[in-house]
């Protein structure tokens, strides 16, 4: 079981603790900052920010996923919380408003099941030998039915200018006190512009992770509002030009909160149980190793309903592309 706690400790353990996390769990566990004269331990597996030009790639492995004995989301589910009163007055960024943002990213978990993007991740199962590559036919695989999106709701609970994984922990919580509990759900927690935890657009672009609370093992997601990172999380990435509907603007909410869907439903617990990842950890699960093109991947538009979506792709166990690359945009 993960928890939380605030603990006084001197500058200078804290500065020693945070090279230690660093080399031994890279981007993949930045600081979250102070918190109420302690510090926070930050854990989750994160999608890092687009390397700049010029920046050699992130490592990741060019091996196959193996299973590690842990859960993954066999009846896909996902819950949305926009946390903050701000989504009910509405903001905007860019000449985009918050609404738009929003019927962007509904738009795009409302369509992504049944899409043969989402589809990829069905090869990947649960209750099979541990070290498994290929699950076949047996075990329990990932689904991929239509209706994915089952809930989207305003959390008018105040949000911090910055806020610490305890507090957007907190908000998952009451995400699913709202909708309810569901073992195979994902709860992703959006914050508004201007209110990112720290560390997003530089170390990281979003995060999954698990934790307990009132004895349930919750999977939960964190998208800050990508815009407010620019091109180092994803925009226009795919389309250089921006249009009415946000494709260019709005590709990194696609890219990123889709990179940490297709990951959590394969792993869905990460701290406590691990389910599929490569050789190199939690910065080597299915969409890590396709990230920013890495591997051979190639980012693209996917059609959703009556709109397009840019999309990462993602590792494949058991399919390549005509070049060899197992990062793939679509799956038979």
């Amino acid at each position: 079981m993960k928890t939380f706690r605030t603990v006084a400790i001197p500058l200078c353990i804290v500065a020693i603790m945070a090279i230690a996390t660093a080399l031994a769990f890279g981007a993949h566990t930045p600081s979250a900052g102070a918190a109420a004269g302690g510090v926070e331990v930050f854990h989750g597996n994160v999608i890092r920010p687009r390397p700049a030009a010029g920046k050699a790639p992130y490592a990741v492995t060019s091996s196959n996923m193996t299973y590690h004995g842990g859960p993954v989301s066999t009846a896909p589910a996902v819950y949305i919380s926009w946390w903050g009163s701000q989504w009910n007055t509405g903001f905007s960024t860019g000449g985009y408003s918050s609404a738009k943002a929003q019927t962007y990213i509904t738009g795009f978990f409302g369509n992504v099941g049944g899409s043969s993007w989402h589809r990829i991740d069905t090869q990947y199962c649960q209750g099979v030998a541990v070290g498994t590559v290929n699950c076949g036919s047996s075990g329990q695989h990932i689904t991929n039915p239509t209706g994915i999106l089952k809930g989207a709701w305003v959390d008018t609970t105040s949000v911090p200018t910055s806020p610490t994984q305890t507090a957007i922990f907190n908000a998952a919580a009451r995400l699913v006190n709202h909708f309810g509990y569901s073992a195979n759900a994902i709860y992703l927690v959006f914050t508004p512009s201007g209110h990112s935890m720290s560390g997003f657009g530089t170390q990281w672009c979003a995060w999954h992770d698990n934790a307990s609370n009132n004895g349930h093992n919750i999977a939960y997601g964190y998208i800050p509002y990508m815009p407010n990172a620019g091109t180092s999380c994803g925009m226009n990435f795919v389309n250089g030009t921006n249009n009415s509907y946000g494709n260019g603007y709005f590709d990194g909410f696609s890219i990123v909160a889709g990179h940490e869907f297709m990951e959590a439903e394969t792993d869905m617990h990460p701290e406590t149980s691990v389910a599929w990842q490569g050789p190199g950890g939690g910065s080597d699960e299915n969409a890590d190793k396709c990230a920013w093109n890495q591997n051979g991947g190639t980012s693209k538009n996917i059609t959703l309903g009556s709109h397009s979506y840019a999309v990462q792709p993602i590792w494949s166990n058991n399919s390549t592309t005509s070049s060899g690359s197992h990062c793939v945009t679509s799956h038979s």
